[in-house]
């Protein structure tokens, strides 16, 4: 369920040292696949419709870059903010740009709901960002839990064991998690330097000055936080595998095609994740755009061989218009159907030619291109 029409805003604390991370890059900005960090979790954001706004909190020495990677990755809705020297600084900077409006030149319209959210957790979806939102409109405050991996210790004075917690009693703060702003901004407010620089969890903030007993929402297991370097393999890891987890199988209107379509279709599905439409391809731009503006990148398109050459430019030509190649590496498959009643495997070299050229141009734009002949009685 997505939430009712509301003013929802995102506020992602992006300001940390990636001391622990154990290099000279903060872990927000190291490249995954070839992309910064960040721009997965504003990716993760910028897709889903209901969030107005999304506020960007930095470091000052890191604006520039910050700015430099919005412009690359075309990211929409996103503002960056000058963090402080702290978590809760930082975030408190987000929160001040909708309540404090002369302080930036954007009039941002203030969010009923605003999330806060880590910089350096990608792989949040909508799912779980619904549900806290929801939840932090009837109570307040909400946040995503997960159960303790490790049992937690106490150490005494001397080094030795004190004492442990029950581990089934208590459960992991995670991300993303959602207030409704006047709680969040009005405990940030109150809140003591000590609190504000020493202070992790908003959460509590909201509890202590606000007495406003959040919600707590079981998440999933892909909430967790890159910390160290190996997180970052894990990361690039969990990418490629969502890569190829799902196919668009586009197909004319005709009978024929659309039979091949659909016998693709249930072929595939036992695999991976199949979506399937029948279009007339020369006439639906609008209806390419909204399918091409997914989190998919992999798409196979059945044709006739007559008009093969034509309809596959325009595939591509509406995938560039979508820039979701500056991402990741776009597959296309065109399979082109020869329904004639003639059996010849010829293929004319100027049309081959042309074929081979167009892919090899495409290839420069991150669109890999494969041809597939059919013949199909």
């Amino acid at each position: 369920a997505r939430p009712a029409v509301m003013p929802v805003a995102a506020v992602l604390p992006a300001g940390g040292s990636g001391e622990r991370l154990g290099g000279a890059t903060p872990k927000q900005f190291c490249a995954v696949q070839g992309r910064p960090l960040v721009s997965y979790t504003v990716r993760a954001m910028e897709r889903i419709s209901w969030i107005s706004d999304i506020i960007v909190v930095v470091s000052p020495e890191n604006v520039e870059t910050m700015k430099s990677i919005i412009e690359k990755y075309g990211h929409k809705r996103v503002m960056i903010v000058k963090g402080g020297i702290t978590r809760h600084r930082s975030i408190f900077n987000g929160l001040k740009v909708f309540a404090e409006r002369e302080s930036s030149n954007h009039l941002l319209q203030k969010p009923e709901v605003v999330i806060i959210h880590d910089a350096v957790r990608p792989f949040v979806e909508e799912d779980i960002l619904s549900k806290v939102v929801m939840a932090a409109k009837e109570h307040g405050a909400a946040g995503a839990i997960r159960p303790l991996v490790s049992t937690v210790i106490a150490s005494a004075a001397d080094g030795c064991l004190d004492h442990s917690l029950e581990r089934a009693k208590y459960r992991a703060s995670e991300m993303p998690q959602a207030f409704l702003f006047d709680i969040i901004y009005k405990a940030y407010q109150q809140c003591t330097d000590y609190d504000l620089d020493y202070g992790t969890e908003c959460l509590h903030l909201a509890l202590k000055y606000c007495k406003t007993n959040a919600k707590l929402v079981e998440g999933t297991a892909d909430l967790w936080k890159v910390t160290y370097k190996r997180d970052l393999y894990a990361a690039e890891l969990i990418i490629k595998d969502n890569l190829s987890q799902q196919v668009y199988v586009i197909t004319s209107v005709k009978e024929a095609v659309a039979q091949v379509g659909f016998f693709l279709q249930e072929s595939l599905k036992s695999q991976i994740k199949v979506e399937a439409v029948s279009m007339c391809l020369s006439k639906n731009d609008s209806h390419l755009e909204s399918i091409f503006s997914g989190q998919c990148y992999n798409f196979v398109c059945v044709n006739d061989k007559e008009y093969a050459i034509q309809d596959t430019e325009q595939l591509v030509d509406v995938l560039e218009k979508s820039d979701i190649s500056l991402l990741y590496p776009v597959v296309l498959i065109s399979v082109h159907l020869d329904v004639s009643e003639n059996i010849s495997f010829s293929i004319g070299m100027e049309e081959l030619t042309r074929i081979k050229k167009f892919a090899r141009e495409v290839k420069k734009k991150n669109i890999l291109v494969y041809g597939l002949l059919i013949q199909y009685k």
